[in-house]
């Protein structure tokens, strides 16, 4: 669920020929549209067969997938790949549970494919249903996080969507070797072939890119630069967030004691997530009873802060400049700003924030209900950390990203964010020129 900047570690690859490698891409994903309707079909049983096989395979083949990962990570040292990104790249026993346990979860959710969203009858005989239906085929492109992928597949299989793959060049072999455990789990209990490619080099990106015709959806995970590359190169509809500027506003009507371990989790519990705090906004009339005591826990955490001139005077701190507030620090850096309201607080979140997930912290009710409402993000949380945006915490038994978009998907996006639907409409011999002749009339009447 992290959004964080792709590092891109030139590796020697035997020279192909880019012509017959982009025909054989574009002709990956025109056969994987035409199958995409038999993986839509499948039955929730073998979905959730084919997500247990998947999780098994993993765990008895976990030797080589840790093997794998070793070279990536041996790769990573010769390239002085920084600590934080390091942490990412490396795929032990502690990340292979958590992904089992998400597949757990996974399986135990409801089918999200066929729920009737709407039963209407127009007229007699003639009756309209609203069904969801998988996207079709799916294309996702992702950082160096070999969990990403399991994670990113398994939300695949259980829509019913097939997807095309494309992981960071770091864990090029740890990539490769999980991709060909699910493969080989899925199709071995009957799964289409068609259902999950994987696309290994980088300058396939573009190829996939020109692929309108097939891919239907694309959901990039990267740094800010490469999703609005992605965003400016393609007619694929793209969902995703391009920033992960998070805010949390300390009110008047704060409980310090509580407050100050939940704005701490949200800045160093993993600050190079997109959910991780990068400004903290604090009502003026608070300021000297909180701000000392933040700074103390800051301090243990090696947390270096930027601050307004009115900040400074109350602990000691860089200077921020207007620049700061529009940064996205991914690091053990935050920005503090002094307001006098909590208007002041929402304009100011609404100006610079990204849409992601945005935090107030107080006892007051209406003031919460105000901020939660007046907010413009996907996330809106009170006296609660902006970590916890994150589809597994939500019960989503994982997520392929978070969008900032408002249309089709919002916030993280699990199961219901990688369906649409489609209308199914049952006659018995109907003509519109009866209805627009005044032959018949309409009698609409919502079904149970």
């Amino acid at each position: 669920m992290m959004k964080t900047a792709e590092v891109f570690v030139i590796i020697e690859k035997p020279q192909v020929n880019m012509e017959e490698n982009i025909m054989n891409i574009k002709e990956v994903a025109a056969k994987m549209k035409l199958e995409s309707s038999s993986m839509a079909s499948t039955p929730i049983d073998l979905r959730n067969t084919a997500l247990l096989k998947v999780k098994e395979s993993l765990l008895a083949k976990k030797e080589s997938i840790f093997t794998a990962n070793n070279t990536d990570l041996e790769v990573a040292k010769e390239n002085n790949i920084s600590q934080a990104v390091f942490k990412r790249l490396k795929f032990d026993e502690h990340k292979l549970n958590d992904v089992a346990a998400g597949i757990d979860e996974l399986i135990k959710l409801e089918d999200p494919v066929g729920k009737t969203l709407l039963a209407r009858q127009l007229d007699e005989d003639l009756t309209l249903y609203r069904q969801s239906c998988p996207i079709g085929v799916i294309g996702v492109i992702f950082e160096a996080r070999p969990d990403a992928l399991i994670q990113i597949s398994s939300l695949c299989i259980k829509s019913g969507n097939c997807a095309i793959l494309k992981g960071g060049s770091e864990t090029l072999h740890t990539n490769k070797a999980i991709f060909d455990i699910i493969y080989e789990a899925i199709t071995s209990v009957g799964l289409p072939e068609g259902a999950l490619f994987q696309v290994e080099a980088r300058e396939d990106i573009n190829t996939l890119l020109e692929c309108d015709k097939y891919v239907d959806l694309l959901i990039p995970r990267g740094s800010n630069e490469f999703v609005q590359y992605i965003m400016n190169n393609t007619k694929i509809p793209v969902m995703g967030h391009a920033d992960g500027i998070c805010h949390i506003y300390v009110d008047k009507e704060c409980d310090i004691e509580k407050i100050v371990p939940v704005v701490v989790d949200a800045k160093i519990q993993y600050p190079a997530a997109c959910n991780a705090i990068e400004t903290l906004l604090v009502h003026r009339e608070v300021a000297a009873a909180f701000l000392p005591k933040l700074k103390a826990a800051f301090d243990e955490k090696n947390v270096n802060i930027r601050g307004t001139k009115d900040v400074m005077e109350i602990i000691d701190c860089e200077e921020a400049c207007e620049e700061d507030f529009a940064t996205e620090y991914l690091n053990l850096m935050i920005s503090i700003k002094l307001v006098d309201s909590i208007d002041e607080a929402i304009t100011h979140i609404n100006k610079y924030g990204s849409h992601h997930t945005d935090g107030i912290m107080t006892e007051n009710s209406d003031t919460a209900a105000k901020f939660l409402n007046l907010v413009d993000s996907a996330g809106v949380y009170q006296n609660c950390s902006t970590r916890f945006a994150d589809g597994f915490r939500y019960g989503f038994g994982a997520e392929v990203g978070i969008s900032t978009s408002k249309l089709h998907a919002r916030g993280p996006v699990g199961l219901e964010g990688l369906v649409t639907y489609k209308y199914k409409l049952f006659g018995n011999g109907h003509i519109v020129d009866d209805y627009s002749t005044g032959k018949k009339n309409f009698h609409f009447k919502d079904l149970a």
